[in-house]
């Protein structure tokens, strides 16, 4: 699983003119899905994505997660991280898992960050033609890869 994180102070996803997603403060997930993901992965970089502090003390230090500032969370799934444009110009994605497999892992790390604590989580639709805007709080950004230590 691989986890684009950017800690935002808004974000949306829209899907045919429609919005389907918003948080204020918070976390923009795009989620990838790889072949070998399981429940297990989901709720390993779930349990990660929540307990990570990225939102500044009164000192402004990284010191306070997620759930200690309240935040939400918007997961857009995001086959295209599995993209390997190392040889030629058109990325391959063969490592991305297939719908049948991503879909329902996707909604897991949703619902896994609710079990966790996160009081607002909003997400994407699989599979549709979204649209994305935030508002990048820093910048801050991160790369989560499960299959890096």
């Amino acid at each position: 699983m691989r986890i684009l994180l950017q800690r935002v102070s808004h974000a949306a996803v829209v899907v045919e003119n429609e919005p389907v997603g918003t948080i204020n403060r918070g976390y923009l997930l795009l989620v990838g899905v790889g072949q070998d993901d399981t429940q297990d992965t989901v709720n390993k970089l779930a349990k990660k994505v929540v307990n990570l502090r990225l939102f500044p003390n009164d000192e402004g230090k990284f010191d306070r997660s997620l759930t200690d500032v309240s935040g939400g969370a918007l997961v857009v799934s995001q086959f295209t991280l599995y993209g390997d444009a190392r040889k030629g110009n058109r990325p391959s994605f063969i490592d991305a898992a297939p719908p049948a497999l991503a879909s329902p892992l996707c909604d897991a790390f949703a619902e896994a960050l609710r079990e966790l604590g996160v009081q607002r989580v909003e997400t994407g639709r699989f599979g549709a033609d979204m649209k994305v805007t935030l508002c990048n709080d820093g910048p801050v950004t991160l790369w989560l890869d499960s299959e890096l230590p």
